[in-house]
């Protein structure tokens, strides 16, 4: 196993492995794994063309070792566990202990080599989403190539012609091995390393599962109904930051590669959308955004200037994306009355906590005995309270004066003093009402709307 340290150890080591060698797999470049969910810092280029890494949220980048002129990666499908959020591991299906796999990057122009070994009950492919390849490379089972069968490895080669955010993930059994977690991320850097160059540069693969409470392996079927809603894999408090230093261009690339689309707001900010998975926006034809939907199967990147310091909230914004343990069945018992049918209850199960009537925020405060191997719905705290979010949720945190290429949580913002909300307890202006007679402020007196 290997820590980030090891890792950017293995990937100067790499570069001095013996030559493959097609009759000896003692020949394959190392095939890192890594085991902690936390992001790691970006891996910089030590020879070859200059670029700035990205930093993939929760996740980590892929050493390369060069072989006569050729950057040689190691993919491994095979299962892995996931730690979700603290008190939750998935079953899933990865890459190098990991899901979702780790990120590849190379700078256009490159030649690669990728080793891929499959240690997966079924055989596997690996398609190379939105890069320009030829045929027999694409990785459509069947279609491009032989399934890669258990135990075996197939090698992919080709040149990286242009650059951009692209992905990949099996065509092999698709739904089964996707809905298992089989994706990552694949970053070309221009060959002008002026080109679009930004100070940050954050990677978010999007991604649903639909894992019960107390279960641990997804169900592959599910179409629309997910219980969980994440980023690399992970749900929201489980979700690192992005921080970000003021005055600094930041980019943020997003990966979609679940079932339905996903509208990511960033508070705080407007954007310019500069890069799809098709290719780099022209100047001219970028568009200004605070919300941008990214479509199923594509990519959308974004950036912007850092110049509000504070702690932003960036999202998806259909709100049971930013829950965690959905339930698709549970009654509505806002407005009801459950005093009665309470204390009917608790003669049965003394612990029993009615929740819902007055909305689901005590969600965020209640600490209620849970199913093994879950998560509350909401939860997370910030400097003022429960945060009642889960899923795809994190905090953009800029900071003046954060060291260039420091990405360890820099704490919550303090507000300065008369920036902040607060209670008023002066005299009020007489509130506005609609005139409209259809229209009327509930409960009204005298109504009672009881359950039980």
């Amino acid at each position: 196993m290997f820590n980030r340290r090891q890792l950017l150890g293995a990937g100067a080591a790499l570069v001095s492995t013996a030559a493959w060698s097609k009759t000896a797999n003692a020949g394959l470049p190392e095939a890192a794994i890594m085991e902690t969910a936390a992001t790691q810092p970006p891996l910089h280029p030590q020879s070859g063309p200059d670029y700035n890494p990205v930093v993939t949220l929760n996740g980590w980048t892929l050493p390369f070792r060069m072989n006569n002129g050729v950057k040689e990666f190691h993919l491994v499908a095979e299962p892995v566990e996931r730690e979700v959020a603290e008190g939750m591991t998935a079953y899933l299906w990865g890459y190098n202990g990991q899901s979702p796999g780790p990120t590849i990057e190379a700078v256009e122009g490159d030649r690669i080599r990728i080793f891929v070994t499959n240690k997966l009950p079924e055989h596997t492919s690996v398609h190379w989403h939105g890069l320009i390849l030829p045929s027999g490379m694409d990785g459509v089972s069947g279609l491009s190539h032989p399934g890669i069968p258990t135990g075996k490895t197939f090698v992919y080669e080709f040149d990286l012609v242009k650059s951009g955010t692209f992905m990949y993930h099996p065509h092999a059994d698709e739904m089964v091995q996707m809905a298992m977690g089989m994706m990552g991320m694949f970053i070309v850097h221009p060959k002008d390393p002026n080109f679009r160059r930004v100070d940050r540069d954050f990677l978010i693969m999007l991604n649903a599962f639909d894992i019960d409470p107390g279960m641990y392996v997804p169900k592959v079927m599910t179409m629309l109904d997910f219980s969980l809603w994440g980023w690399n894999s992970r749900v929201f408090p489980g979700i690192d930051p992005l921080p970000i230093g003021k005055g600094e261009r930041a980019r943020i690339r997003v990966g979609n590669l679940t079932m339905t689309n996903h509208p990511i707001h960033m508070h705080g900010y407007d954007f310019a959308v500069t890069c799809t998975d098709g290719g780099w926006v022209k100047p001219e034809a970028q568009w200004p955004e605070v919300s941008i939907d990214i479509p199923v199967g594509a990519m959308r990147a974004f950036e912007f200037d850092a110049i509000y310091e504070g702690d932003w909230a960036i999202h998806c914004h259909k709100s049971h994306h930013t829950m965690n343990a959905m339930g698709h069945d549970v009654p509505t018992f806002v407005g009801a009355d459950k005093r009665n049918l309470t204390k009917k209850i608790r003669n049965l199960q003394p612990e029993y906590m009615p929740m819902g009537t007055a909305g689901m925020a005590d969600m965020g405060v209640m600490e209620m005995e849970l199913p093994d191997n879950t998560i509350p719905m909401m939860t997370g705290w910030g400097p003022h309270g429960p945060l009642e979010m889960g899923g795809m949720f994190s905090v953009v945190k800029v900071r003046e004066g954060l060291t260039p290429g420091d990405y360890s949580d820099p704490g919550w913002y303090q507000n300065p003093p008369g920036t902040q909300a607060y209670e008023w307890t002066g005299e009020l202006p007489e509130p506005r009402k609609a005139a409209d007679a259809q229209t009327q402020i509930t409960p009204r007196p005298g109504s009672h709307n009881t359950a039980g």
